[in-house]
C-alpha cells in the first residue's frame, strides 16, 4: 500500500467545488439548478477583457513570461492600487501569481510551522484554516460577531497574540458572512499592533470593490506603520468576473518578495500570458461594468431575502437578518435560510 506524508491527513478541502461538481452533473442530466455553493459571479466577463485575452493570444503570446508578471501588469495593479487607496505601490513589490488562493498559501507555508500560532477569521474562508493546519502552525480563531455585523473587536484580536503568533489574517470584505470592518476597528488593530513588530499581517482584499448600501473598504495599505509586514492579497476573479482566468496578486513587502517569488518559481514559473495581457485591460479599461454587476447584486439580494420572507411568512426576527454589506463568496445566508 502506498505511504504518504501524515501531514496530508490534516488538509481539508472547499466543499463549494465538491457541490458545483454534483450541481454541474445534475445540469448535464437536464435539471434545472439554482446553485447557492461556489462564490462565483453568473456574469460573464466583460466583452473588451476577452477581446485583450484574445488578442494576446493572436499577438503570440504563448510562452514563459517572468515568473513575477509581465511588466504591464505589475504596473497596471500598482496604478489601480492608487486609484482605490491613494497609496503609491512600486509595481517591483507586485507578485502576479493563478488566483488568489497562491497568496493566501504562500503567506502561510512562509510563516507557519509547528509551534507557532496563525490567527484567522471564524466564521470564514475554510482554507485558512486548512492550510495553518498543513504548515504545522496552530489556527487560533479570531470570532466574527454577528452582533457587530460580523466585524470583530480589535481588543480581543490583539489579546489573542502570544509570543507564538507569526501572523494574523483579515478578510474584510468577509467570506462567506458579508461583513465589513469599520475603520476605526483596523485604527484600533493597527494601532496596537505596534506593540507586536514581529507580528505579520495578511490582508485579503479579494472582495474589496463589492459593497453595498454605501459600506466603505478600508485596505490595510493605508497604515505605514504596518506596512513593512503586510501582504496584500487580491485579484481580478471576483470584481471582473475572471473566476476561470486564474488571475490574482499579492503585495509584498521588501522582507518577503523573494521568499515569495521563490516559492512561485517553484510552484508554477509563471502566470498564462493571456490572461496577464486581459488582467491589463480590466484594470485600465471602464469601470462600467464592474458598477453593473454590483448594483445587479444589490438589487439581487434585496429581492431574494423579501421573496423568501414572503414564502416563508415567518416574522422576520426567525430568519437570519444580517444584511451584508460586502460580497460573500458563497450564498451562506442563502442556504441557512433555506434550512429553516
Amino acid at each position: 500500500m502506498l505511504q504518504t506524508a501524515g501531514r496530508m491527513d490534516v488538509l481539508g478541502t472547499e466543499t463549494a467545488f465538491e457541490v458545483l461538481a454534483r450541481a454541474n452533473a445534475l445540469a448535464a442530466q437536464g435539471h434545472s439548478i439554482i446553485n447557492l455553493g461556489i462564490g462565483q459571479p453568473d456574469f460573464p466577463t466583460p466583452a473588451h477583457i476577452v477581446e485583450a485575452g484574445r488578442k494576446a493570444l493572436t499577438d503570440g503570446h504563448h510562452g514563459y513570461t517572468p515568473a513575477n508578471g509581465i511588466p504591464g501588469l505589475r504596473a497596471a495593479v500598482a496604478a489601480d492600487l492608487l486609484r482605490r487607496h491613494t497609496i503609491e505601490v512600486s509595481p517591483d513589490r507586485v507578485l502576479v501569481v493563478p488566483g488568489g488562493k497562491v497568496t493566501m498559501f504562500f503567506a502561510i507555508m512562509i510563516f507557519g510551522e509547528p509551534g507557532t500560532e496563525i490567527l484567522y477569521p471564524n466564521p470564514g474562508f475554510p482554507i485558512y484554516e486548512s492550510v495553518i493546519r498543513f504548515s504545522g502552525a496552530t489556527p487560533v480563531p479570531i470570532r466574527l460577531s454577528e452582533t457587530a455585523d460580523f466585524s470583530f473587536s480589535a481588543d480581543e484580536v490583539l489579546d489573542k497574540i502570544t509570543p507564538r503568533t507569526r501572523l494574523i489574517i483579515i478578510n474584510s470584505p468577509a467570506n462567506p458572512t458579508g461583513g465589513v470592518v469599520p475603520r476605526y476597528e483596523l485604527n484600533r488593530l493597527v494601532a496596537g499592533l505596534e506593540r507586536h513588530p514581529q507580528v505579520a499581517v495578511l490582508s485579503d482584499e479579494i472582495y474589496g470593490e463589492i459593497l453595498y448600501d454605501g459600506a466603505e473598504h478600508t485596505s490595510l495599505l493605508r497604515y505605514p506603520s504596518i506596512r513593512d509586514r503586510l501582504i496584500l492579497l487580491d485579484g481580478w476573479s471576483k470584481t471582473y468576473a475572471m473566476t476561470g482566468w486564474r488571475l490574482g496578486y499579492g503585495v509584498w513587502p521588501e522582507a518577503l518578495l523573494d521568499h515569495a517569488e521563490r516559492l512561485a518559481i517553484n510552484c508554477h514559473s509563471c502566470v498564462n500570458a493571456a490572461a496577464q495581457y486581459a488582467g491589463i485591460a480590466a484594470l485600465t479599461g471602464p469601470r462600467e461594468p464592474v458598477h453593473r454587476m454590483v448594483a445587479a447584486f444589490a438589487e439581487r439580494r434585496d429581492n431574494r431575502r423579501h421573496q423568501l420572507r414572503r414564502v416563508w411568512r415567518r416574522p422576520p426576527a426567525l430568519l437570519l437578518c444580517q444584511q451584508p454589506r460586502g460580497d460573500r463568496g458563497s450564498n451562506r445566508e442563502d442556504q441557512e435560510i433555506s434550512r429553516r
